[in-house]
């Protein structure tokens, strides 16, 4: 094959990647596309693996992520060609990491069998892993979420997260690279991983607790162009207003800024509105709202995501704690990007990380924010002491596109995760309800103003996850770069090994 080739191919495979996650759903196709990718890289240099790497990350982000032009487009305001070479260079920049981790399996271990079964999908989940909180974060995409809920693999994520579950995808992808010169060896690995999956499947790693509570998850659909226009204020309040009364849930649940105005500028009757008529239920009613408390000790003001509840449980906060970069932050050196932006609020505070899980409703309310569900390990702390998971979001950001759909099955990966149920309330879509096994229940179509009715049973008790967090894995990842490494230390670089290859 001519090196060319190689690069098409690569190109190719991380353009079809993408259709493995939601909304399509392919999940063994990641695998297969992953698998492709070692096959090329088996018996490759250093460089050559790097940019057999970066070639299938950026094809991948490119079509996987392309939501993002949307975002800093259509309703972040940037000029078209400005937000096209934006999104460019950034799916340049995190298609680094897929590099990096070939560039690395190919330093530690020569061409050949243990290249492809122990190095590379180690170094492929550690990269993930660091893609998860290197400048904040974007795991999107990780090869963990194609897997959740249908695939056997993700009878494996109550142990080890998303990420062992990449890492295990990844040695997935690795013995069908070896299928051909190793047909029975492989087929046996998948076999007692599948196996192994479908078995832990089978295991209640948390139990229920008390009865189902009954639930109203509000979906505005609020146009994101409208939604901060000062003539469009009167028509939400009274819009969710609306929705509230005729609710005979115990717990109602607003999507992340449902009321576009700062709560110390909420009419406290309005407030009093929607908190009577939750008590009277002996309920409460959880909304999105932006707050303003006070100024820091350099004199800034202070602005908080938060999510607030009112009703019969005594009121409570959650302040957003993980911001997004460009739109809740303005990272160091970046202020000319924002300012060809029409973002709203687009400097936050921090909520405290060690925020407690809300009391409401008879449940214990693990809250997080739109994109902080995207990191599991950050979760653990209060979902050990919830009930139910919440995650309250706005969407409309990235119009019809697949975020909603990828971000959704995100939420059920953390479900599994901790073995929780979750209520999912988003703006535009989609809001859904998610069993503890990271299947939805039911949902909302997106796009569309209604009110998703129904029940949810809280759960105690902890998983594996909610223990070591991350650790379990990266102690598995460990282990095999070591073994990796080990043997690569045995086998030197042969030239014979790579001759013909066309490597540079």
């Amino acid at each position: 094959m001519r090196p060319l080739h190689y690069f098409f191919l690569a190109a190719l495979l991380g353009a079809l990647t993408p259709l493995g996650f939601a909304p399509i759903g392919w999940f063994p196709l990641p695998i297969l596309t992953l698998a492709g990718l070692f096959w090329l890289a088996r018996d490759v240099t250093p460089g050559r693996a790097f940019r057999l790497g970066w070639t299938y990350g950026l094809s991948m982000f490119l079509a996987g992520v392309s939501w993002i032009y949307v975002s800093i487009s259509t309703y972040g305001g940037m000029p078209a060609p400005i937000a096209a070479l934006a999104t460019l260079l950034f799916c340049a920049f995190i298609a680094l990491l897929p590099g990096l981790a070939l560039l690395l399996a190919a330093r530690l271990t020569a061409p050949g069998v243990v290249r492809v079964a122990l190095t590379m999908p180690a170094a492929w989940a550690l990269l993930e892993w660091t893609r998860g909180w290197i400048f904040t974060g974007f795991p999107w995409l990780a090869l963990g979420y194609s897997q959740t809920p249908a695939s056997l693999l993700a009878g494996y994520a109550p142990l080890f997260g998303v990420y062992g579950v990449s890492l295990l995808a990844a040695l997935a992808a690795a013995a069908l690279a070896l299928a051909g010169s190793r047909p029975k060896t492989a087929l046996a690995f998948l076999a007692a991983l599948g196996l192994g999956g479908w078995g832990l499947q089978q295991i209640d790693w948390t139990q229920p607790t008390g009865t189902p509570v009954t639930i109203a998850l509000v979906q505005g659909n609020i146009a994101q162009e409208m939604k901060f226009r000062p003539e469009k204020l009167d028509d939400t309040l009274r819009h969710y207003a609306r929705a509230v009364l005729a609710s005979e849930a115990r717990l109602i649940v607003l999507p992340e800024t449902a009321l576009p105005l700062f709560r110390s500028d909420i009419p406290r009757d309005y407030l009093n509105l929607l908190g009577d008529h939750a008590r009277g239920r002996n309920g409460d009613v959880l909304l999105g709202v932006p707050e303003d408390d006070g100024v820091d000790a350099n004199g800034s003001a202070r602005y908080y995501n938060s999510v607030i509840s009112l009703g019969a449980s005594p009121e409570a906060r959650y302040g957003k704690v993980h911001l997004v970069p460009f739109g809740e932050f303005v990272p160091f050196g970046f202020r000319w990007a924002v300012d060809m932006m029409a973002i709203p609020l687009g400097d936050f505070t921090r909520g405290r990380p060690d925020q407690p899980a809300l009391a409401a409703a008879g449940e214990r309310l693990a809250v997080n924010i739109c994109y902080e569900d995207v990191f599991g390990e950050e979760r653990i702390h209060a979902a050990r002491d919830a009930t139910l998971l919440v995650n309250v979001s706005n969407d409309a950001w990235f119009g019809d596109s697949w975020a909603p759909w990828q971000h959704l099955q995100i939420g059920a990966m953390r479900s599994l995760e901790t073995g929780r149920w979750q209520l999912r309330a988003n703006n535009t879509g989609i809001t859904a309800i998610v069993d503890h096994k990271g299947h939805v229940r039911a949902q909302l179509a997106p796009f569309t103003a209604a009110t998703l009715t129904g029940s949810a049973q809280g759960r105690h008790g902890s998983t594996p996850f909610m223990f070591w967090g991350n650790g379990a894995f990266l102690a598995l990842l460990a282990g095999l770069l070591a073994a990796g490494a080990w043997a690569g230390m045995r086998s030197p670089l042969s030239p014979v090994s790579v001759a013909g290859t066309g490597v540079d």
